[in-house]
């Protein structure tokens, strides 16, 4: 019995620290499968990936499409292991406000241990890569990608350490309750009452849930200069732009956890809509930032993205397959995706996915919203290049379970692609990462972003024990796996929580957040799917700064590397014939070497025409966009 009430208290203490949904599931037992709903199908147990062997650092791998170019393992103050009575494991359940019991046990201490140290999202500056911790914040070098090395370690605990940066300042979001406004490791102590599990912890002064500031003029000496207190936490900011608005920056602060008392932020309410029309539940918060002086930062708004009317919680998911019996209203967001050059925003909110309109990015609208029974908890969204496509990403099982075993549809815990059409969604089709997991591997849709591959759109994507996956989303009606890198298990006998948080794509690499094992980088290979050609024509699209879920539009040169590309792509969709292909790539390597004569002159104007005439006769509307991308650059064949 003892022992029953010690895991009642830790499951309800991670309800309140992580937001979790339910304090009631045992995390720390392998989840039994449960039968295939009829009709639906589940992952592909005889994928490469689906058997390999487990470790920490040893475990099996599997690839194709993408080469591993290194694993930078976590600062020793960040890294865990598995010793439950390690002095790291100690220091993490402290850092959680946690007593190492006695009769805390083993699971538990390495479930609750490893979200403490746990990696998170990413951000990127010039030759800077940051990576958010649940302890805080890592900067590495990434100026020779396949030497990053380690500039700073900034600790800073309070979960989850989501991280953006503009400029000469650093963004992280702070949910969890040992968040201190120092950023002291010394959490507040959890009360042992067991009558009082699940409520929310007492007030204290000196606690931190919002957006942290930091100054990083100097890289290797962060500073902090504002603290934003919110009522219901950071779980993800969004950092927002104004081309209209060169002296400031906005954050879209989305709290999805429990909301504070009154007592410790003036202003919260935890009460319902129709109790109290100020609740703390069913908004952002925007945060305007003044570059000059990011000290005087606040909440300048708090916006009813779900409200129709005077009816402020009018959103809900229509019913999701996880409780089919009850319709639950959405209250928050979890993550929000900006496209100020559109002035458009995906925003994944609970049951439903919505679109906003951010032209006044300190005012913005919502335009139209969807939600699906397939979906469980709407978790992150991206757009296609173009803005005629948005994904979502449902996070099934809250990123902590097993969500990709040959037993789990595979609409559930997926991806969801629209067609925007008028600013209206309109869906398209459902993509799950193929090889089915083990019981032992949290699996389920997580962070991606696109690859920069010009006439098609391509997303990597993180799916945290799943490893990696690489998607062609360019016909929405039949996505594809292009690509893909996976380890097993941690453990193959109990889920330990690792695995792939981000997987962004950043001037020609791939870089992965392991939320166990450290940082990943990657770089892509040729294979049927992607050629050489279309890899380094996404190579010429580079940034000075990326936060991914501040959408920027890529834009390629008009160079012959990305004809190359344009010219593969026509070539394996077979819109031209081999003959032409042939010449026309004897043309372009005559204009590579400045060799081009009167006639392969007057052959490449040739090409031109015959495009701009035959585009009506292109398979698809993206052989057509390829064939006028392409005229356009032979036009020039100097550049």
């Amino acid at each position: 019995m003892k022992q029953i009430k010690t895991y009642m208290f830790v499951l309800s203490l991670c309800a309140v620290m992580f937001g979790i949904a339910s304090a009631q599931e045992n995390p720390f037992a392998l989840e039994k499968p449960k039968p295939l709903p009829a009709g639906m199908t589940g992952s592909n147990p005889d994928d490469p990936r689906s058997k390999l062997t487990a470790g920490l650092y040893n475990a099996g791998e599997a690839s194709m499409g993408i080469r591993h170019l290194m694993l930078l393992r976590k600062p020793d103050a960040f890294e865990l292991g598995i010793d439950p009575n390690s002095p790291n494991m100690t220091k993490a359940l402290q850092a959680m406000g946690f007593p190492n019991l006695p009769q805390l046990p083993d699971a538990a201490k390495i479930s609750i241990g490893s979200m403490a140290l746990a990696n998170s999202d990413l951000a990127f500056s010039g030759n800077h890569l940051f990576v958010g911790n649940f302890y805080g914040v890592n900067i590495y070098d990434i100026a020779d990608p396949a030497k990053t090395k380690l500039i700073t370690s900034l600790i800073c605990p309070g979960g989850q350490g989501d991280v953006t940066v503009f400029k000469n300042l650093l963004f992280m979001s702070v949910e969890m309750a040992n968040g201190r406004l120092d950023c002291g490791t010394q959490a507040f102590p959890i009360p042992t009452d067991l009558s009082k599990l699940g409520q929310a912890p007492t007030v204290e002064k000196d606690r931190f849930r919002g957006v942290r500031i930091f100054d990083i003029s100097d890289i290797k000496s962060p500073k902090q200069v504002a603290a934003i207190q919110t009522c219901r936490g950071s779980h993800t900011h969004t950092l927002v732009t104004d081309p209209k608005d060169a002296a400031n920056v906005y954050l879209y602060n989305s709290g999805a956890s429990y909301v504070r008392s009154d007592g410790e932020l003036a202003g919260c309410s935890n009460a319902p809509a129709d109790k109290d029309p100020k609740t703390s539940l069913f908004s952002i918060d925007i945060i305007k930032v003044p570059l000059a002086s990011p000290k005087d930062a606040k909440i300048i708004a708090s916006p009813r993205l779900f409200a129709e009317g005077a009816k402020i919680n009018a959103l809900n998911d229509g019913g999701s397959h996880e409780k089919p019996e009850r319709i639950e209203a959405s209250d928050h967001c979890h993550d929000i995706t900006v496209y100020p050059e559109l002035g458009l925003a995906a925003g994944a909110c609970a049951g439903n996915g919505i679109l906003l309109d951010i032209k006044d990015p300190a005012n913005p609208k919502r335009i139209d919203s969807v939600n699906d029974k397939n979906y469980a908890y709407w978790h992150s969204a991206s757009f296609s290049n173009d803005g005629k496509k948005v994904i979502y990403t449902d996070e099934w099982g809250g990123g902590g379970g097993p969500r990709c075993r040959e037993t789990d549809p595979t609409v559930w815990g997926a991806n969801a692609i629209f067609n925007l059409d008028a600013n209206k969604l309109k869906f398209a089709n459902y993509y799950k990462l193929p090889a089915a997991q083990s019981a032992a591997e949290n699996c389920v849709a997580h962070n991606g972003s696109l690859i920069p591959v010009p006439g098609r759109d391509i997303k990597v994507q993180a799916w945290y024990q799943g490893g990696i996956s690489i998607m062609d989303f360019t016909d929405a009606a039949k996505p594809i796996e292009i690509g893909y890198f996976d380890r097993g298990p941690i453990d193959a006998k109990m889920l330990i929580m690792g695995g792939s948080w981000s997987a962004y794509w950043y001037n020609g690499k791939i870089y992965s957040s392991e939320i166990a094992r450290g940082l990943d980088v990657f770089e892509l290979t040729p294979t049927k799917f992607i050629s050489q050609n279309e890899i380094d024509a996404a190579k010429t699209v580079q940034f000075a700064l990326m936060n991914v879920q501040t959408q920027e539009m890529n834009k390629w040169p008009k160079s012959l590397t990305v004809a190359k590309a344009y010219v593969d792509q026509l070539e394996r969709s077979q819109a031209i014939m081999p003959n032409q292909v042939a010449e026309l790539r004897k043309s372009i390597e005559k204009a590579e070497g400045s060799k081009l004569g009167e006639n392969d002159v007057s052959k490449l104007k040739s090409f031109v025409t015959w495009f701009e005439k035959n585009t009506g006769q292109a398979k698809s509307p993206a052989d057509v966009a390829r064939m006028k991308a392409l005229a356009e650059i032979l036009k020039n064949p100097a550049l």
